[in-house]
């Protein structure tokens, strides 16, 4: 009664080891451009959150928003990423920006994020 030993072999386990270490370097160049992503979005509410938000002027805004993203390390918004609109009850704030990291030689990995926030003069974020 011979029993067969059964198990991964050695060119196996390089095939794994590969696909793992492949997907690990990419979720190595996403990561980074969704937490600067995230940053952005909690500087947005943390501004909605502010009282009388709604009463700035729109530079005042960008300031404040700019100056949360400086702590944060954020490096990919511009100041014409940024645009401010006059809304009933306050502004209305959207950021629309694009990052592009290299992946392999030639290639690129692009990220596009679009979002907004109601600045209202309640200071509630919404």
């Amino acid at each position: 009664m011979k029993r067969k030993q059964s198990g991964m072999t050695l060119i196996g386990f390089l095939v794994v080891l590969a696909v793992v270490g492949f997907a690990a370097y990419i979720g190595m160049k996403l990561f980074p451009m969704y937490q600067e992503y995230y940053a952005v979005r909690s500087a947005m509410k943390g501004l909605a959150s502010e009282p009388g938000i709604g009463d700035m002027d729109p530079s005042k805004i960008q300031d404040l928003f700019f100056r949360r993203l400086y702590i944060n390390y954020s490096e990919s918004v511009k100041k014409n990423n940024v645009k401010i609109e006059r809304m009933d009850g306050g502004w209305n704030m959207k950021v629309s920006y694009e990052v592009r990291r290299p992946m392999v030689g030639n290639l690129d990995v692009v990220g596009v994020f679009d979002t907004e926030q109601a600045l209202t003069r309640k200071g509630s974020a919404e």
